[in-house]
């Protein structure tokens, strides 16, 4: 029931159309040199995950927003839960937004995609 949702494609990362295969080459977000490396095409469906030449810039606008909720969270956790202070949650929203940004840069991606393309059952064969 999960597999056939948006959300496990931007969580996974997998193919948008039929959630069979990763669309970046690298599993690891951390690798930093292969973060942003993709796949041409889906080689189970071939869906084309570039739809045209600089489809993924509107993934930085994405970004923003998943920024704004890992530096909240990161707020609430650090202010509200150990009670620390402005600067105290300052270096917590800091640090967790450089020490998370491949992630957020992969999930602002797969939303993003996820955004022009749907599951399709068909494909999933």
């Amino acid at each position: 029931m999960f597999k056939e949702t948006k959300l496990y494609s931007v969580i996974t990362g997998s193919c948008p159309v039929c959630h069979q295969e990763s669309m970046y080459k690298e599993s690891n977000p951390y690798n930093v040199p292969q973060v942003l490396k993709m796949h041409e095409r889906c080689h189970h469906c071939g869906t084309k995950y570039k739809m045209e030449p600089s489809f993924f810039y509107g993934a930085m606008y994405v970004s923003y927003g998943v920024g704004i909720a890992f530096g909240l969270a990161a707020f609430i956790v650090s202010f509200l839960f150990f009670g620390g202070g402005l600067m105290t949650s300052f270096i917590a929203i800091s640090i967790t937004l450089i020490l998370l940004m491949p992630v957020i840069m992969r999930v602002s991606r797969n939303i993003w995609i996820n955004i022009f393309m749907d599951y399709d059952p068909s494909k999933a064969k």
